[in-house]
Order: C-alpha cells, then structure tokens, then sequence
C-alpha cells in the first residue's frame, strides 16, 4: 500500500487544516495510507525515506536545516513531493535548498483575489487529459521559477494591477524530478473552497499520484 504524509500548518490563511483533511480524503480514496501531522519537526524522522508520497501545507513559517536536509534527501532517494499554492511554494522561505527541490517560490499576487485564466500547456500529458482552459478566482500567483519545469498550465497576467506584468504568461502547474524523486506542483488552491473546481480538484489529484509513483 503506498503510504502518504501530510503536514500541515504556518498562515492560518490558507486554511491549512482543513485543506490537509480534504487532500487525505483524496488520497484515501486513492488507496493511500494516510499520515497527517502538524509539525515540521517530522521531516527530520528517517522513516520519511520509506514512504511514497510528502504533501506540505505549510505556508511561510520556518523549517530547522536538519529538517530541511532529510526532506531533501527523501525527495531525492525516490520519495514523490506534491502540493498546491503557499503551502508548498511558500513555505519556509529562508530555506533555497528547499525551494531548489520544489522549483519554485510565490513572489507576488498581484490584486490579490481576481478572477484569471488557466491555460493547459500540455494537454496530452496524462495530469491534464480532457481539462481545457478554464476560468478560476483566487490569487494569481507571480512567481519565481526554475527553467527546468515541465509546465503544465500556464495564466496570463493583464497588467491591471501591475501595468509593468502586462502579458507575462507564467507557469501555474508543473512537474518535475529532484533525484529520484517526482514533484509536483499547482499554485491553485488558496483556500479549501477552491476545491470545489472540478477542474483544479483533478488537477491535483493526478499530480499528487504521478508524484508518487514508484517508477
């Protein structure tokens, strides 16, 4: 059976309780063995190394550096890392290694709750099979990221809150590997009403499978 870990916590903003409680459903129904724990303090157990699947809600906060370590190193033995918005791409922001392992970090939002597009990149990838461009409210996420993503999706900023962005296209889905591991990652999911997008509920589900894979 493969085993997932959900730590949750950091900005009470993002909801993070009660995202984790509706990402370990999902995964429950995915088969998953579900653990859930709301201290950093578990990235530092060895035992992470044997499970199939890591998913941080945990925005800002901070993370101690030998926490940080065996995470990364979990990752990069084989063990799949997956999340969604701040509590994967804006967690721990002091911490580069992690952030080199995620291949992103939140940076802006410009307007902050506004209505955008969501453009599939890859639509034959099996993650974002059979979704076509759809419209979603939230923050749209400015971000930082590496060139060696695979992007999924993608949104467009209008400039309407920043002229100077007008037209940027930025990544909003990807995957990725760190080692041996899959990461993957979607900057939907602000708070637990998003999850009622068809569109971005799929979305995440089938990224957080691929991510834990065993091949």
């Amino acid at each position: 059976m493969r085993e997932a870990l959900i730590v949750w916590g950091g900005w009470s903003g993002h909801e993070p309780e009660q995202c984790a409680s509706i990402v370990s459903d999902m995964l429950k129904e995915d088969g998953f063995k579900v653990y859930v724990e709301t201290t950093t303090k578990v990235f530092a157990d060895p035992a992470i190394r044997d499970l199939s699947l890591i998913v941080p809600i945990y925005t800002m906060s901070k993370i101690e550096k030998e926490e940080a370590a065996n995470l990364i190193n979990a990752v990069e033995g084989g063990v799949g890392l997956g999340g969604f918005h701040g509590g994967m791409c804006d967690a721990f922001r002091d911490s580069v290694d992690y952030q080199f392992m995620c291949g992103g970090q939140w940076v802006a939002h410009p307007g902050k709750i506004i209505d955008f597009w969501v453009d599939v990149a890859k639509p034959d990838d099996p993650i974002m099979e059979g979704i076509e461009r759809f419209p979603f409210r939230s923050e749209q996420y400015y971000m930082h990221v590496d060139p060696s993503n695979e992007v999924l999706a993608t949104t467009t900023f209008s400039g309407d809150h920043a002229w100077w962005i007008d037209g940027v296209v930025m990544p909003a889905v990807w995957k990725r590997r760190h080692g041996k591991g899959r990461v993957f990652y979607s900057s939907l999911g602000h708070v637990a009403a998003e999850f009622e997008n068809r569109q971005m509920r799929k979305i995440l589900r089938r990224g957080l499978n691929w991510a834990a894979a065993d091949v």
